[in-house]
């Protein structure tokens, strides 16, 4: 197909008619044989291989996890991981698919192999059958770039001001710009592609991990982005969208604190999801600015950011259906 490439304008203005950019309901795959993943830790320098009893610990974690979030309006779609084909990242629902509310199912290219099997027929009929009884009016499967060694691992690799209809993307093996092209294309969204890279000056594996999209604010870890033009580029954007930035260090991002996803409960109060391990890395006025806008939850999931790499926003996959 050809592709409009749409790279955000300078002359960008946000529309005045916003699609529905907060959810309370999300999706998570309870895991069945979660462990440190040989194949992702390539690129991806989160990831530590823990101890053993990694799969008890992890289900006890994310068990709790679930409770939180329940305990506190949000509605959780739990889908049991299976057996077989082994899927060790099975708990990180959000890079094979998003939901949009205007109807569409997206399927995305993984770029560790064992991560493609994680698209099963069980969340896959989840999924579906929540979006027939809704808005669901069309799937875009994008997984077929995988077959071109070309990837973008969905809300991983993308922070998605929904609001907006900007997405954000940090460069990466993980997150491949004619992918993203389509992406754009496929739902009308602007795109702002960059560089992001950690304490190591390694290219940051997925954009989730240096910035959090907000109703009225971003957290993002600006240092990350190293060359001034793009930086400066970055923050207007932001700052034409009317959000406030709560901008974080490199250590507190490689203590997760940038992975974070805003929900709304029941009564449509904003909540906005972190790990433990992120929230203590905050100091008083960053969480000053936060509690301003949501309640902060903050799960205690130590083993499955060690070996996963991955913490409280890639665990949960937004259902807009």
């Amino acid at each position: 197909m050809s592709i409009t490439r749409k790279i955000i304008p300078a002359s960008f203005q946000p529309p005045s008619a916003q699609e529905i950019h907060l959810t309370s309901k999300v999706l998570m795959i309870r895991p069945v044989r979660f462990g440190f993943n040989e194949e992702t830790a390539i690129n991806n320098a989160f990831q530590k291989k823990g101890g053993d009893g990694a799969q008890e610990l992890a289900l006890a974690e994310f068990n709790q996890f679930v409770k939180l979030l329940e305990s506190n309006g949000v509605d959780v779609v739990v889908v049991d991981d299976t057996a077989n084909p082994h899927t060790p990242d099975s708990i990180f629902p959000n890079n094979w698919f998003s939901t949009h509310a205007s109807g569409e199912l997206v399927l995305y290219p993984m770029c560790a192999p064992n991560r493609r099997r994680e698209r099963k027929d069980a969340p896959l009929k989840a999924i579906i059958d929540l979006g027939r009884k809704s808005c669901m009016n069309r799937t875009i499967d994008l997984s077929g770039w995988e077959a071109k060694d070309l990837f973008l691992e969905g809300t991983g690799s993308m922070v998605l001001d929904r609001a907006n209809k900007i997405a954000f993307v940090c460069r990466s093996p993980r997150s491949d710009e004619s992918v993203l092209a389509q992406f754009c294309e496929e739902l009308d969204y602007y795109y702002y592609y960059f560089d992001a890279y950690d304490s190591n000056k390694s290219l940051i594996y997925h954009t989730n991990v240096m910035m959090c999209m907000g109703d009225k604010f971003v957290v993002v870890c600006s240092d990350s982005i190293r060359d001034n033009t793009e930086r400066e580029c970055f923050l207007e954007i932001i700052k034409k969208c009317g959000k406030e930035i709560v901008d974080i260090t490199t250590e507190q991002m490689e203590n997760f604190a940038g992975n974070m996803l805003q929900l709304k409960n029941k009564n449509n109060e904003g909540v906005l999801v972190m790990s433990s391990t992120a929230k203590k890395s905050l100091n008083s006025d960053q969480m000053v600015k936060l509690e301003k806008y949501c309640k902060v939850i903050a799960p205690e999931i130590n083993t499955i950011e060690t070996n996963g790499g991955g913490s409280a926003r890639c665990m949960l996959a937004e259902l807009f259906f």
